[in-house]
């Protein structure tokens, strides 16, 4: 069971002009946020409840379009594994621990 969505974080975004003035770089927490954001779009029934486990890989840079990877084992498993990749590169990985609510 997988999910795919494409982002990007425009250059205006709050957060870049404190995240390396003069050559910003979309701070990891952002990346994060979007993760967490196609997960609720994929399963509006899940709740997450940690992150178990994030490896920054590469930068991302502002107006950068990336792909987030979400995958499950199963139906209801408690981990969702995901991957983001910008111009076929792994810039972040790592994995969810979700809780399921009722369908």
């Amino acid at each position: 069971m997988t999910f795919e969505a494409i982002r990007l974080i425009r250059a205006n975004h709050p957060s870049l002009p404190g995240h390396f003035p003069g050559a910003p770089l979309v701070p990891g927490v952002v990346i994060l946020d979007e993760v967490i954001a196609a997960l609720a779009e994929w399963r509006q029934n899940s709740q997450l409840s940690g992150i178990r486990m994030v490896k920054f890989l590469a930068p991302l840079q502002p107006e950068q379009a990336f792909t987030i990877s979400l995958s499950l084992r199963n139906e209801h498993a408690a981990e969702v594994n995901f991957c983001c990749r910008a111009e076929d590169r792994v810039i972040v990985e790592g994995q969810l621990e979700v809780a399921w609510g009722a369908e």
